[in-house]
């Protein structure tokens, strides 16, 4: 306790910027209280030594600098996965002046259990119970102050999604002074004895009470034994062999025993606290709710959600609507002819004007591909997705999906970057790391790389084969289908368990314009600064290798390879564009099909294949990054050659049927 307050001191004396670290569970809204304190997301980075993403912002409140950082969701100060263990890395080695601990008020018995052992450790808590929208409309009452006085900590009601409560949390951020007699919660006798012994056997210097470092010592915490180890030097000995002793003596029942009394902890805490009517309300939300995780109302209702949502908005709107406005008018017959004329005027040799208008100059190909096909549909999917990502759907899907994806050796947690790879598979692949498991994870980047078409890649194909039906059926079911047979196929072969699956459902609510805009814009800034660069690049060494022959050289090494899947020799030029990236080489099917070089049963071929094909470099990079060398290039081998095994098979499947033909 006394380092907290001395810290806090010594924060204010130096005038420097005091951070504020946010924790709780996942889904409680941590990510919408750093948005609405700090007005956008300012700096997003792995923790040093590890794959987890940390956002990090500032806000200055009556003159004072705070540095805000969104931790990952945690369960516990116990960790088992990864970003738990970063969450509690932050508590441990940035020493936040404040922390503040966000719970579901629909939670709030199961959730106080996380707040008691952030209070017994000795950081200086506050508690925002959040949500409390959802809970009064429930039917629900908390008393706040009671609360307060029980847990002997500031007690903030909130519904951050509202903004409600902001400007309390504030008051209460610039306002804390660390409490040095916290409250104390008391354990049974036996267990109350067992962590005095070890606590009073340690004389280092620690951010967490000894007390609550005992907890986790005879929790047998590999990190925070080490840590002790380290910091007790000769004296850790006789500790360990008293942590051992106990162990021993309660090796059947500790786990169970700490978990059922804080468990009456936080029973004890909320009597008095919490009321709920006899009759609770149930809301049309709840209801709704309930629909969603359903398999025989469930399904029906993603199935409509996919409709309106991909196909409608993204495909029919942004891919058809939006780009042939933006591509067909803008620039086929305002600007590209324009700027060809300017460029022409400004520079003499034609070899260098054909690298900004020629066939693949840098505006008339990179920049109308970035700009003209790919944002409108980019931007039409990240609107879709942050919709639903605002409505609470998500989680709900994930649950419903939980029993269908178990065969593929994943959980229901790994929908979200399924569904996020729709948008974008590089940062869905990023988003992998979230799963709990290594095998999980590679898992996820295998169909992520395989049978996942991003935003833009999806919207062109759709797009191109809609004047196909049948095509667009036969494209659809071809990628399911292997989809399913290569997610069973992981499941067997990778070594590993079925990951346990569990998750919070935040409410179901309509969401808010504005936080529908900031993710939206938050995204698509990201996203458009990758591609740009990478259109620009891709054009470039595309007029080298046209000037220096080796384009033609390459088109030509993959004709024969073309011409097995039945495609003509031209259509070698969408798979080069799709090693730049994926939706580069739909674009080029796209000006394929716009010459009528291909028909449906071959733009059906080029459209399974080139999406089965090798991800883009971005991708690539990022799978590098995430899974190593050695993964990544094995993936990578393996989607190369299943892709064109897969359109050598259905070109003949097509010839022999004679569908499509």
């Amino acid at each position: 306790m006394s380092t907290c307050c001395s810290k806090q001191s010594e924060a204010t004396i130096s005038g420097n910027a005091k951070k504020v670290a946010l924790v709780g569970n996942p889904n409680v809204g941590k990510s919408v209280l750093f948005n609405a304190l700090t007005g956008a997301y300012v700096t997003v980075s792995n923790y040093p030594g590890t794959s987890v993403e940390v956002s990090r912002g500032s806000v200055t409140i009556n003159g004072q600098q705070w540095e805000v950082i969104d931790t990952p969701g945690m369960y516990s100060i116990h960790t088992i996965t990864e970003e738990e263990r970063v969450a509690r890395e932050i508590l441990l080695h940035e020493t936040p002046d404040v922390v503040i601990h966000v719970l579901d008020a629909r939670n709030l018995e199961r959730m106080l259990a996380m707040t008691i052992q952030l209070i017994e450790a000795g950081l200086p808590v506050i508690l925002v119970v959040n949500i409390m929208d959802e809970a009064e409309r429930m039917g629900l009452t908390i008393d706040l102050e009671l609360l307060q006085q029980k847990l002997g900590i500031p007690v903030i009601g909130a519904a951050t999604a509202r903004k409600r409560g902001i400007d309390e949390i504030r008051k209460a951020m610039n306002g804390y002074r660390c409490a040095c007699e916290q409250q104390r919660f008391e354990y049974s006798r036996l267990l109350e004895h067992d962590i005095n012994e070890v606590a009073c056997m340690m004389q280092g210097e620690y951010i967490l009470s000894r007390r609550a470092l005992a907890l986790l010592l005879l929790q047998q915490d590999e990190e925070i034994t080490e840590m002790v180890r380290h910091r007790e030097g000769d004296g850790y000995a006789p500790l360990a062999e008293k942590i051992r002793e106990i162990a021993f003596d309660r090796r059947e029942s500790f786990h169970l025993d700490l978990s059922l009394e804080r468990n009456e902890m936080g029973r004890r805490i909320v009597n008095g606290v919490f009321s709920a009517p006899e009759k609770r309300v149930v809301t049309a939300a709840e209801r709704l709710s309930r629909l969603a995780v359903r398999p025989l109302t469930g399904i029906p209702m993603l199935l409509i959600v996919l409709y309106f949502g991909l196909y409608q908005f993204v495909g029919v709107f942004g891919a058809g609507t939006l780009v042939d406005f933006l591509e067909g008018k803008l620039f086929e017959e305002l600007f590209n002819p324009w700027v060809t004329g300017v460029v022409k005027n400004l520079i003499p040799w034609e070899m260098i004007q054909e690298l900004f208008v020629g066939e693949y100059g840098i505006i008339t190909l990179g920049i109308r591909y970035a700009v003209g096909i790919i944002l409108p549909i980019v931007a039409t999917f990240f609107i879709f997705f942050s919709f639903l990502e605002d409505t609470g759907y998500f989680p709900r899907l994930a649950l419903l999906v939980d029993r269908l994806f178990k065969h593929f050796g994943m959980s229901g947690r790994a929908v979200i970057p399924m569904v996020l790879g729709f948008g974008c598979d590089t940062m869905a692949t990023m988003v992998t790391r979230t799963l709990e498991t290594t095998r999980e994870r590679v898992i996820a980047t295998i169909l992520l790389s395989l049978a996942i078409p991003c935003s833009a890649q999806l919207g062109v194909i759709m797009s191109l084969l809609s004047k196909f039906p049948g095509a667009l059926a036969m494209w659809g079911g071809c990628l399911l289908l292997l989809f399913v047979v290569v997610g069973m196929l992981s499941a067997k072969i990778l070594p590993g368990e079925a990951p346990m699956f569990y998750m919070e459902l935040p409410p179901m609510r309509l969401p808010q314009f504005g936080n529908v805009v900031t993710k939206t814009y938050t995204r698509m800034q990201w996203y458009f600064m990758e591609i740009l660069p990478l259109f620009v690049l891709a054009s470039v060494l595309l007029w080298l290798g046209k000037i220096t022959g080796f384009f033609e050289k390459m088109i030509n090494a993959m004709t024969p390879v073309m011409a097995s899947i039945g495609l003509p020799k031209e259509a070698a030029v969408a798979f080069i564009f799709g090693f730049f990236r994926r939706d580069y080489g739909a674009a080029g099917l796209y000006e394929l099909q716009s010459k009528g070089l291909m028909d449906a049963r071959q733009l059906t071929v080029a459209a399974v294949t080139l999406t089965l094909f090798i991800p883009c470099v971005a991708q690539f990079l990022i799978m590098k990054k995430e899974r190593g060398w050695k993964v990544a290039g094995a993936i990578g081998v393996f989607v190369s050659l299943f892709a064109f095994g897969s359109g050598y098979v259905l070109n003949k499947a097509l010839l022999v049927t004679g569908l499509l033909s």
